[in-house]
């Protein structure tokens, strides 16, 4: 029995359902002065002695400042440098835009000392060889925020020291809006959030072809306006994604829609969601030996409340977005978290093709939304088993009475009873629903019972509909039925029955 999503259980009450990437930060480097060994060789080639790394550095950082400067003077604007810790250029952009509209051009310029990658210079007295070894240092970085007609509000970051790693931000809303505009499709951007749209299918198409070659011949034309310095040294950049969040957004038409169910879903996932079910939100299975951190974190926010599941470098969120907007939202600091089947370059020079961390490049933007977009479909399924229960009365007797199979009698399941809610919290195990469970897994989490205790165990689960199994492998996965059960069951028995007992009213 297939799960009713909430965006069809809701339909008639939606205006729409949008997938879109979010946040999108990439970094730009500057190869091979990216890495100390890259740079080192780089001075050797040039004749640039390694002690002389900062008189290298030097002019190139005043090219820099001499070229913000006159940016700034032919745009009519003042570099504003921020002393506070606490400031918020967004805040400030935000104020500015207000009067000057939203129009393609520069917006403003900031400039702050912030830490910075360097280099020092190091004489290794035992092999005689004297190279760069990479540190922190801090120098002046200028923000270049500007409106650009295919990308929406971006800025750019430019440090004034080697080796100029670039940082980029933009927002794929913006982004799509900006597509839509050019279509002549009608869209209201609000934030980072479309609210209003006349076509939704047009729209999620246009995110679907979201191409990385055009957004790299964009990003190389803003770096030779800003860091004018890649032409000095006649060298290009890389760029890679940094941070990147993906949202799924379910617009409800009317704020009390989404309001009528949207408090007891929060408060139901508080409790609810475990570290497996985060594995499996994120395509994953928890391994005994994760050392990363991973759980939940429950907040509210000046755009909604908001619960937050963690798993290293990633983490899968929800929030009421204004009220009338359920955003489901994927965030991604590491792509490498995620494996993508794709082409490998072996150090003997072989290739095949398999499944390998993804890469960070740009070009890795395509398929990390699918990856994204199918961890934000697997948190909706999540949430509208909770949300929407459809186990009818028929289908509650099939599994809690006996049946019969070939003159064999098979008892029901005790939703209550801690013995078989204890199978039914196995089955719902994360790992099990990505890859399936066999009678010797079973055994790992059920170590009281004997393999012929396991065998009839999952043969009564089989016949109540709970299980199947895969073709000619001794392999099961839990039906759609059987998680339905399992999830209403332990809700009710572990979030009302016993908490109820824990408190009896005094007779």
């Amino acid at each position: 029995m297939e799960t009713q999503l909430l965006s069809e259980k809701y339909r008639d009450r939606l205006a729409g359902v949008l997938n879109c990437y979010d946040r999108i930060v990439l970094t730009g480097s500057l190869h091979p002065l990216c890495y100390a060994q890259g740079m080192t060789h780089y001075l050797y080639q040039h004749d640039v002695r390694i002690f002389d790394y900062a008189k290298f550095a030097a002019p190139l950082r005043e090219e820099i400042r001499v070229t913000a400067e006159k940016i700034a003077q032919e745009q009519g604007l003042t570099i504003e440098f921020i002393r506070k810790n606490n400031f918020r250029k967004e805040d400030r952009v935000q104020a500015i835009l207000k009067k000057r509209g939203d129009q393609p051009g520069l917006v403003h310029i900031f400039s702050a000392m912030e830490p910075c990658a360097s280099y020092t210079p190091w004489h290794d007295k035992p092999t005689g060889k004297t190279f760069l070894k990479p540190t922190r240092a801090k120098c002046l970085h200028y923000y270049f925020y500007f409106v650009d007609p295919e990308l929406g509000l971006c800025y750019l970051r430019v440090p004034t020291w080697c080796p100029f790693r670039l940082q980029f931000y933009f927002n794929g809303h913006a982004w799509l809006a900006a597509q839509l505009k050019h279509k002549g499709i009608a869209c209201e951007l609000h934030d980072n959030a479309v609210v209003n749209l006349a076509d939704w299918a047009t729209a999620n198409q246009l995110v679907a072809q979201f191409a990385s070659e055009k957004l790299h011949a964009t990003l190389d034309g803003f770096a030779q306006r800003y860091c004018p310095v890649i032409q000095t040294l006649n060298l290009s950049y890389g760029w890679s994604i940094w941070q990147a969040e993906y949202a799924t957004d379910l617009v409800f038409q009317h704020e009390k829609d989404l309001q009528a169910f949207y408090p007891v879903l929060l408060e139901t996932l508080t409790h609810a969601v475990k570290p497996a079910d985060i594995a499996t939100f994120l395509g994953r299975k928890l391994h005994g030996n994760y050392q990363g951190e991973i759980g939940n974190r429950f907040n509210v926010r000046k755009l909604g409340t908001r619960i937050k599941h963690s798993m290293g470098a990633v983490s899968i969120k929800m929030y009421d977005k204004f009220g009338f907007i359920l955003r489901i939202e994927t965030t991604v600091n590491d792509v490498s978290f995620f494996q993508q089947y794709r082409e490998v370059l072996h150090r003997d020079g072989t290739r095949e093709k398999k499944w390998a961390k993804m890469k960070k490049t740009i070009y890795s933007l395509p398929p990390l939304q699918e990856v994204l977009c199918a961890a934000n479909q697997r948190y909706l399924k999540f949430i509208s088993d909770i949300e929407t229960p459809a186990v009818s009365v028929t289908l509650l007797n099939q599994v809690t009475l006996s049946q019969v199979e070939k003159d064999h009698h098979y008892k029901g399941f005790n939703l209550l009873a801690e013995k078989d809610a204890r199978i039914l919290r196995t089955l719902l195990h994360g790992e099990f629903a990505i890859s399936g469970f066999t009678s010797k897994a079973m055994r790992h989490f059920l170590a009281n019972q004997t393999a012929g205790q396991i065998s009839r165990l999952l043969k009564r689960l089989r016949v109540h509909g709970l299980i199947k199994k895969v073709g000619k492998h001794y392999k099961y996965y839990l039906t759609e039925l059987g998680r339905q059960v399992a999830t209403m069951a332990l809700k009710l028995r572990e979030m009302v029955i016993i908490p109820g007992l824990a408190h009896p009213a005094n007779a």
